[in-house]
Parts: structure tokens; sequence; C-alpha cells
């Protein structure tokens, strides 16, 4: 019997990460990736881009790293049940396990409003998401989407390239300005409307009715041919939750190694919130790079390394053909410093306590580069 075995829950980049760390760190014991999803491991930015307007086929995140690895790929079988040494998948299958590490990701928010919950109203997250609202928006002229964060903003664009007349539903003044401050989302909002999005700024969604009908605070009603709910995600603790893993922020609690509160059970990617030396705290992070590097941390700590996750999380976002960098604690700011650039490029910088706690560049990736590396010594802002 071998010595040691690996289950991973979820294929997405934490999963397949962890599982491909676990192996280049040594790790020589059978490997399990078990997850809900039809298709085989793939990458999800392109879904709100690429993949979303039929440009592109669904790009597989390693198309042959269970041949390479030896590893073996459970798909369309969630896990039900984690118990002492063992996880149950819903078709009743038991994997004994000497290390486990959950990667369950995050689902899509529905916002507690009459008509959310309709089946024609649309979210995305999933390639299956994504062939579903592709699908959705042929035939139709027009679209709201509702939240202006990334996802929305790349969706908004998308569908906007395939044709239709869409109107995105932003909360705030402008895009994201909780976020990312006022300047930055003067960027954004300039962006989305030279791709031909509308946005309805500062408006609250209040009901849909029928999928297709649209209430708010600013415009009464919007009829249209295609919702979309761009309105946040909630990360997939039922599991944990339910083994009585310690739980905090709705997040599952590790340290800078990925280690849970249960003993040979790892947790990965959106689903953790891990502490983070550099930062010198625990993180909450929603980034598919994030995942990736979570999820290589869990492998190599599995495989009997001792790596913690210790870098600045950051990020890129593709909204049309402009290319968004951004490298931050992620929990906040005081103060917002704009740089433009000659090139139409531009750098914020973000400052906390007099330390630099952020950075967004457009055609900036020196400053991305160095930014990064300010953020974690805490150096003070440039220029500032």
């Amino acid at each position: 019997m071998n010595p040691h075995s690996l289950v991973v829950v979820g294929s997405g980049p934490a999963g397949v990460s962890a599982a491909r760390a676990y192996r280049e760190a040594g790790g020589a014991g059978p490997v399990r990736v078990l997850t809900a999803d039809t298709d085989p491991p793939y990458e999800r930015p392109p879904l709100s881009k690429e993949f979303l307007r039929g440009e592109a086929d669904l790009p597989l995140l390693d198309h042959d790293f269970p041949a390479t690895h030896d590893i073996d790929v459970a798909l369309g079988d969630p896990v039900a049940e984690l118990g002492d040494g063992r996880v149950r998948t819903a078709s009743g299958t038991v994997h004994r396990f000497t290390t486990c590490v959950l990667a369950t990701g995050a689902e899509p928010v529905r916002p507690g409003i009459p008509g959310a919950g309709h089946p024609d109203v649309r979210t995305l997250r999933s390639a299956a998401d994504s062939r579903a609202l592709r699908a959705a928006a042929s035939g139709v002229r027009s679209a709201i989407v509702a939240g202006a964060g990334f996802i929305g903003c790349e969706a908004a664009v998308s569908l906007s390239r395939l044709g239709l007349q869409v109107t995105v539903v932003c909360p705030d003044d402008v895009p994201q300005e909780k976020r990312l401050g006022r300047e930055a989302g003067e960027f954004l909002l300039h962006w989305l409307k030279s791709e031909g999005v509308s946005v309805l700024r500062g408006t609250k969604l209040l009901s849909i009715e029928g999928g297709y009908r649209v209430r708010t605070d600013l415009v009464p009603i919007l009829d249209t041919g295609l919702v979309v709910l761009a309105t946040g995600v909630r990360p997939r603790i039922e599991l944990a939750e339910a083994a009585g893993l310690t739980i905090e922020q709705g997040r599952i609690r590790t340290d800078e190694h990925l280690r849970t509160s249960a003993p040979g059970v790892l947790a990965a990617g959106d689903v953790a919130l891990a502490h983070n030396p550099a930062a010198g705290r625990a993180l909450a992070v929603e980034h598919w790079g994030e995942g990736l590097a979570m999820g290589e941390v869990a492998g190599r700590t599995a495989a009997g390394e001792d790596a913690a996750w210790d870098e600045v999380p950051g990020f890129w976002s593709v909204i049309g053909d402009r290319v968004l960098k951004y490298a931050a604690w992620g929990d906040g700011f005081d103060r917002a410093y704009p740089r433009p650039r000659d090139d139409g490029g531009f750098t914020v910088w973000y400052e906390k306590d007099g330390k630099t706690v952020g950075v967004l560049t457009h055609e900036a990736d020196e400053d991305y580069e160095r930014g990064r590396e300010l953020v974690r010594r805490g150096d003070p802002v440039p220029g500032s």
C-alpha cells in the first residue's frame, strides 16, 4: 500500500496547480482530482472574452497534465462529504487520502431581489455558463449587465462586440469606485463608452420581471433581450463547514502553508482565507493568478516541502483590447495617486498609513513590476 495519497477537490487553477506541484515536488502517491465540472480543467479568464465571443475554443488549462503527471481526474461527480481521511462523492464513491486539498472555488451570487433567480437570468462563472450566455445572446438585440466589476465590464464589452446594445447597471458613480478609486473608475467608464456600452451610474437594481424586464431606482423599466448578473461571488465553503473546519469571513482559515484546522487538509484559491507573512495578516483573494500560486504552495506542502504563500496578490484584466494590471493587499487604501502618461497609459498608486498598498497600471509594465515590490516592502508611494 502506498504510504501517501492526495485528493484534490476542485479542477480550477488552485486544484490543478496543487496536483501538478505535488508531483513536481516529488510526491509519488496516487493523486485524484475530483470535480463537479463536466469539462476537463480549463482556463477561466477567456470565458468572459474570446470564448464568449466565439473567437476561441475552450482553453484547456493543461490538456495533457493528467497523463503527463499520472493524475486521475474524475469529472461530473462533486464531493458531497469530507470525513477523517476520506471523501465521498455524490455518486457514493469513497476516496481515502493522506492529504486533501480543498480548492472548491466560488459561485456567482444572485442578489436578494425579486426575479433574480429566474432561469433566463444569466450568470458567468463556468464554461457551461459562457456557452449558455453566448447562445442566449444569439438572436437578441440588447442586454443588461448588472454589476461593473471586472467580469461585468469584460462581459459587457464582449456582448457589445457581438452586436448587442449593452447597458451596465453600475451601483457606484463610476465602475469599481470603492475598490479602485474614482480616478481609475473614470478610465474604466471611458473604455466602456468607447466600446458602445451605456452605463447607468449610481443605480440600484430593484427587480427583474420574467427574466427580461429590469426595474431600477433610476430608470423604472428597462426591457431587454438578455439579463446578466455580475454581482459578485461566494466561496463554496459548505463542505468545509460540515466537516467542522475553522471558517472566518466566509472562507476557510489557513496558515501560510495553506494548512487548515483539520490535520491533513489544506485549502487554496478563492475558498481560502490564508495568512500571508509579507502582509502580516490573513488575506482573501479571488484572482486567477493567486489560485495558481496558492495551489502550488498547497501541492508542495502536501509533498513535504516547506512552502509558504507570501507573494503580493495580483491579476490582469482585459477589457476589449486594453489590459489592466493590478497588485494590492486588497484590504483598502487611504489615498490614490493617478499618474497619466502621454502615450495613453497610466498608473494609479494606492497608499495606506504612509505605505504603498497597491498599484494599478495600463501600458506601464515597469510600474507594475516595481509596484509589487514596493507593496511587499511597504515603501512610500513614489513621488508622494
